[in-house]
């Protein structure tokens, strides 16, 4: 068995319950471990769009890294996820931040995910639930990482 870290995130209809229903989903094929606190984000990259509520979560799962991915993107459109321009609004986006300390870089997989070291809305969560994981390529922790992170605002706890 492997332990993945995966991010979620939702900008449309209800949140909470895009996120609730994601890792049911996800339950329904793994262990789900470790779940951070709902942080409300600012959009990035596009900003003309609704916040984002986004949550990490700790898995763990006999999935290849491929099998994984690809489970995972049957699970956002089952969920109504509709395909969008780049960084433009989601029902729900499911990504594979860490895969034990696997370093995989093809056109389809990228992990660990490639913009974790400048996403507070990624950091801010992972460093609730895994402060010491150790980024396998900057051999930096997560608590390094974000303390290195220039700006963290537009990323707040939810109550």
């Amino acid at each position: 068995m492997s332990i993945a870290y995966l991010g979620l995130g939702t900008n449309l209809g209800d949140r909470k319950e895009n996120l609730r229903k994601a890792i049911e989903a996800i339950a329904s094929k793994m262990s789900v471990g470790k779940r951070s606190s709902l942080y409300e984000t600012a959009a990035w990259g596009y900003t003309d769009q609704p916040d984002f509520l986004n949550q990490v979560v700790q898995v763990e799962t006999a999935l290849t890294p491929l099998r994984l991915l690809n489970f995972l993107k049957r699970t956002e459109m089952e969920l109504g996820r509709v395909e969008n321009f780049r960084y433009g609004p989601r029902l729900i986006d499911i990504d594979i931040l860490f895969y034990d300390d696997l370093v995989k870089n093809t056109n389809q997989l990228q992990i660990p995910h490639p913009r974790i070291p400048e996403r507070a809305f990624v950091l801010i969560p992972m460093n609730e639930i895994a402060p010491g994981l150790k980024h396998p390529v900057l051999g930096k922790t997560i608590a390094e990482l974000l303390a290195e992170l220039p700006d963290r605002t537009g990323v707040k706890l939810c109550a």
